[in-house]
């Protein structure tokens, strides 16, 4: 491969942040206003949002005797966690977000030691259940955010109706003719769109952007210091656990990518260097970080292996997450062009769900059950949560997160029915992983 020029570093690593950029945004315009966030607010969210993907990549890509995979690979927030953030925040409170997040990267810090061990409790048949459940929990969201957004004085209008359903079109077209690095672009680009013939409707106001500065200092806790509750730590060290055996499979792959083949040593300070860069991300009020498989994906569609690109991506994200103008810019999407954005990807975390259950042998009715009572749990608590009005209040804050209680369901059952299986091999498993997240990228 040629040597590559200051100039084309830098412009490949452009190309990374534009890859991975409509993921970074949409979680915090998803969990701000869900949780009540001003547009000031969300602002700065989107912001150190950005600024905290930049050191979480460069931590994980640059690494050190301890720390980081040493590949290229971007971070970014775990989609799987916005639905437990959203229910902790309107339980518990925003500082219970942060404090289960800095909670749950020193868990995952210490568990990345016995990843091994870890790995046999959560098996496709649980890890599958537990993604469908967070990806059919997040619709009714998407529906609602459609809509216009909950409250909106012309929530369910024509308008808002029009523009989800127009950039809803725009992503199912652009995937369908599409190819490479515009395929991998088309949720950023369907919401420039929308954006766009929502301003020529009259919705688009660019008040907040001009009101915005150009350059402000990033402060840890800055919406407030942190609070520790079990239940919502619990949530998140759950949601850890998965991202950690998903970030696995993208470790292996990304390393078959580039023709480096990793050992135990090697996964496990990248699973600490991720564990550390979800602690960051709840030190700077953002959010938990993880690897971003859509960049692998375009790793092995350039060819370019260097991980000077990916460094000069993670540069690119800390000065981004310096300019309020660029994350208020990002604020001025309208709920509903968002709405039409979320569906097909809130259907793509229960997609990535059933993708994971599809391991599973289902000629087994044990697993038929696990899968049953896990999701129609997770999601009876969610959808019905009353029905445990009578419990006391520290058992509610448990069994009315459906996600906690569908998972939990998931595990048990999982030790009931096939405890004969917790002792396949660590090579095995780590196969699999490998085989999934190769799947993944072609």
């Amino acid at each position: 491969m040629e040597k590559l020029n200051p100039w084309k570093v830098g412009t490949l690593g452009f190309q990374h942040v534009l890859a991975m950029y409509a993921g970074a945004v949409i979680v915090p315009l998803i969990v701000g206003p869900a949780i009540g966030l001003n547009a000031q607010q969300l602002a700065y969210l989107i912001s150190i949002d950005l600024f905290t993907c930049g050191i979480a990549t460069l931590l994980q890509v640059i690494g050190g005797k301890h720390f980081g995979i040493r590949l290229p690979v971007i971070l970014g927030c775990t989609f799987t966690a916005v639905g437990p953030m959203i229910a902790i925040g309107n339980l518990q409170g925003i500082t219970a977000i942060y404090g289960a997040i800095i909670a749950s990267g020193i868990i995952v810090m210490i568990l990345s030691q016995f990843m091994s061990k870890i790995m046999r409790f959560f098996p496709p048949v649980v890890t599958g259940s537990v993604v469908a459940i967070i990806g059919v929990s997040l619709i009714p969201v998407a529906m609602n955010n459609a809509a216009g957004g909950l409250g909106s004085p012309d929530y369910g209008s024509s308008k808002n109706l029009f523009l989800a359903a127009f950039t809803l079109v725009l992503i199912i077209l652009m995937n369908r003719f599409f190819k490479g690095y515009m395929k991998a672009i088309s949720v950023l680009l369907s919401l420039v769109a929308g954006t766009i013939a929502a301003y020529f409707m009259g919705i688009v106001s660019f008040a907040q952007v001009s009101q915005a500065s150009w350059f402000h200092v990033v402060q840890p806790f800055y919406f407030g210091f942190p609070t520790f509750n079990a239940s919502a730590i619990l949530t998140m060290t759950l949601v850890a656990i998965v991202s950690m055996i998903e970030s696995t499979g993208v470790f292996l792959a990304l390393g078959a990518v580039c023709e480096r083949k990793l050992d135990s040593k090697d996964i496990k300070k990248g699973l600490r260097a991720e564990g550390l860069a979800v602690v960051i991300g709840g030190i700077f009020n953002a959010f938990p970080y993880t690897s971003f498989s859509q960049n692998v994906g375009l790793v092995a569609l350039t060819k370019v292996k260097t991980r000077n690109v990916v460094i000069a991506a993670g540069v690119i994200l800390m000065i981004l997450g310096l300019l309020p103008k660029v994350a208020a810019l990002t604020t001025i999407i309208p709920m509903a062009v968002l709405g039409g954005a979320m569906i097909p990807m809130f259907g793509m975390v229960i997609s990535s769900g059933i993708r994971m259950l599809s391991a599973v042998d289902f000629s087994k009715n044990e697993n038929l059950l696990i899968v049953a009572c896990s999701i129609g749990i997770g999601l009876g608590s969610a959808v019905v949560p009353q029905i445990f009005e009578s419990l006391p209040t520290s058992a509610r804050l448990l069994v009315e997160n459906g996600i906690v209680l569908g998972s939990i369901t998931a595990i048990l059952l999982n030790l009931v029915f096939n405890y004969k299986d917790l002792n396949i091999s660590e090579s095995e498993r780590i196969e699999q992983l490998k085989g999934d997240h190769s799947a993944e990228m072609i």
